[in-house]
């Protein structure tokens, strides 16, 4: 039997996913589906409870229906009940589960591209949305000592403060040039620098020499931020690895094999992308 999943968002066009998929699907010769399917937002409750009749083993939910999807399953993870949030769901026994897999990929990203010792020090995270969430909750698990998470509106970046209350604390975006001499990893998790949106307008030069910078953005790949950080020598990480590795766990779940990310798929996936750099498009770091 043909086993199909699907990436649910609205819009979804832009969606690298089934591009990932189904590379992993030739590479290891399963007879199998991945699709792209625009559900609105009236219509996802329904769409979500109809997988199975539908044919559907699971799949990946990405915007606007993350949190939608953390209500309607039957058995979050505590990853998901920790960050109220779902990206990916699968059938088993008749029991819609649901997982957050943003925190473990955005983990492994920094694990790949700075190979592991990074988890000591202090990191900033710039952003108090879904996706600073999933950052902040993957950097704790991984036993950073410290998170200071910068926003706009304290009041929105305060719920991340039960997440760990000893090791994370908040601070208003317009503080962070004094706060970047005490940074050993600074992570842009907002949209700023995505094509089509404004950059991240920030000067890196008080942060010391063996900090390291990410930035979740994947279109444009290099980013300004990461731009300015390579050419202060040191290590950024784009955003494409978060999306790569967030996406294996689910495919293990729906089709039973855990795949690799490995340096052909990244290519395969760049050269994508590649397009995308000569126009606004509403791309961003989402499944």
């Amino acid at each position: 039997m043909t086993k199909r999943a699907f990436v649910a968002g609205h819009p979804i066009a832009h969606s690298r996913s089934p591009l990932i998929h189904g590379h992993w699907l030739d590479a290891h010769g399963i007879a199998g589906s991945y699709e792209r399917v625009d559900v609105t937002p009236d219509a996802f409750p329904g769409f979500l409870r109809a997988l199975g009749r539908n044919g559907y083993v699971g799949g990946n939910v990405t915007i606007p229906h993350k949190e939608a999807a953390f209500r309607l399953v039957d058995a979050p993870t505590d990853r998901a009940q920790r960050l109220r949030a779902v990206n990916t769901v699968w059938l088993e026994n008749g029991v819609l589960h649901g997982d957050n897999t943003d925190v473990t990929g955005f983990a492994e990203s920094l694990d790949a591209a700075l190979g592991r010792g990074w988890e000591t020090g202090r990191a900033l995270v710039l952003g108090a949305g879904g996706a600073a969430r999933a950052v902040v909750a993957g950097l704790l698990d991984r036993g950073i000592p410290r998170v200071v998470v910068a926003a706009r509106d304290l009041d929105k970046a305060a719920p991340l403060l039960a997440f760990a209350p000893a090791r994370v604390t908040t601070m208003l975006l317009t503080d962070v040039p004094r706060a970047l001499a005490r940074t050993d990893l600074l992570v842009n998790a907002t949209s700023l620098g995505m094509t089509g949106k404004d950059p991240l307008d920030l000067d890196l030069s008080p942060l010391p020499a063996h900090a390291a910078v990410a930035d979740i953005v994947y279109a444009p790949l290099e980013t300004p931020l990461l731009r300015d950080a390579r050419a202060r020598g040191l290590a950024a990480v784009d955003g494409l690895g978060m999306l790569l590795h967030q996406a294996a766990p689910g495919f293990e779940r729906w089709f039973g094999v855990r795949p690799r990310v490995g340096p052909e798929l990244r290519a395969l996936v760049e050269a994508d992308l590649e397009p995308a750099r000569a126009a606004p498009t509403p791309e961003s770091r989402e499944a």
